[in-house]
């Protein structure tokens, strides 16, 4: 996980059952042999187009390029979901650089995953009195009596990935969730499994249903599978982030031993789900390509490791994390000066073996090399 050096945190823990998932029928014992003499033809020659094209080098920026100049001397409180999750530790550290360059100061809380660590991070976030909140991984309509407080104080709220949708969230005080388009996300990481097993693939997807923006995930990924003629939904396993290291280890076991052969893909809303699951597969003897991992976000290290060694993990949707951070101090820095969000939403990107070592993968990170920094420098006057 990436080192944050963090100026005020606590960790909690958070208790939620595992829910077991319904079963459907078996699926074929493989994932390496396509056909496209089968029923399933057009299914895999649509999920072969869509990974291909999320596959290819990062997009050219199609963000914005001009907006106010830094807004200087402002207190921005980042209140953290879990920072155990690399994703929200990632967008924390971009929120971090960005923030040196157009001159904020920034402190950092953290709720562990737990109710009463949420209820304690934003009144003690409300208490640092900052000019603006930024909220990480959480969901904005269950936050919301804790942000409520911060409206009515007139302090503006961004946040990542807080709703199943980017752009302002309605209902909420949150002026815009900076995500990638997770339904689009979710479709690929689907298509994947389908363009690999030749369109049989037999699907596990792992979801935690405390979130709105898991749920519409998993939900978009089962529905892509279950259309897949010649691909089975074995199972939906609603596993909760905050306790993945206690439930996953035993989940993988008991999911091995239901399926066997039959289970050929792993999908997971985070990367998170499958640090704990690895290890699992391996002391079981499974060879890496037994069976196939494949990520709906957000692109950690520990996920491009995985990728890289051929480890069970085969591919990894990545979040832009850092550019993310750019991008919430910018949509920040608009609302301080009384302008609109931009709305931006960056396009999907499927990091798999053939391009890893693009796009910062020689760092273990998704960061596209389309020269985001020095245009955010631009539009704010900075340096």
């Amino acid at each position: 996980m990436r080192s944050l050096l963090l100026p005020w945190a606590f960790a909690c823990t958070q208790s939620v059952a595992v829910a077991q998932g319904v079963s459907t029928a078996p699926a074929s014992d493989t994932f390496a042999a396509p056909s496209s003499t089968t029923a399933t033809g057009r299914d895999l020659a649509d999920a072969k187009r869509l990974v291909d094209a999320a596959a290819r080098p990062a997009a050219g920026w199609t963000g914005p390029r001009d907006g106010p100049r830094a807004q200087p001397g402002k207190r921005i409180a980042l209140v953290n979901e879990d920072l155990r999750n690399g994703g929200i530790l990632g967008v924390d550290e971009g929120v971090l650089e960005a923030a040196r360059v157009i001159g904020w100061s920034v402190k950092v809380f953290d709720s562990g995953g737990s109710p009463e660590g949420r209820k304690k991070m934003l009144a003690d976030a409300l208490n640092s009195r900052p000019d603006g909140l930024i909220v990480f991984g959480g969901d904005a309509h269950a936050l919301l009596s804790g942000l409520r407080p911060f409206a009515e104080q007139g302090i503006p709220i961004v946040g990542w990935h807080v709703a199943a949708q980017a752009g302002p969230v309605a209902g909420t005080p949150v002026a815009m969730n900076v995500s990638t388009d997770p339904l689009a996300v979710a479709r690929v990481t689907a298509s994947a499994a389908i363009a690999q097993s030749g369109g049989h693939a037999g699907v596990v997807i792992f979801t935690d249903t405390n979130y709105e923006l898991p749920r519409a995930k998993a939900d978009a990924m089962a529905a892509i599978v279950r259309a897949c003629s010649g691909c089975t939904l074995l199972e939906v396993r609603d596993v909760a982030i905050s306790r993945n290291a206690e439930l996953m280890p035993g989940a993988t076991r008991d999911l091995l031993a239901r399926y066997g052969k039959r289970w050929t893909h792993a999908l997971a809303i985070n990367d998170i789900y499958f640090d704990y699951a690895a290890p699992v597969l391996t002391q079981a003897g499974l060879p890496n390509a037994g069976l196939s991992m494949l990520s709906a976000g957000d692109g950690s290290d520990s996920a491009f490791l995985r990728i890289r060694t051929g480890t069970f993990q085969t591919g990894t949707v990545a979040e832009p994390l850092n550019l993310h951070g750019w991008q919430l101090v910018d949509e920040m820095n608009r609302l301080f000066a009384g302008e609109r969000v931009t709305g931006y939403v960056f396009p999907v990107h499927l990091v798999t073996a053939d391009n890893i070592s693009a796009d910062g993968g020689d760092r273990l990170v998704y960061d596209p090399a389309n020269g985001y920094r020095d245009i955010y420098r631009h539009i704010w006057q900075r340096p």
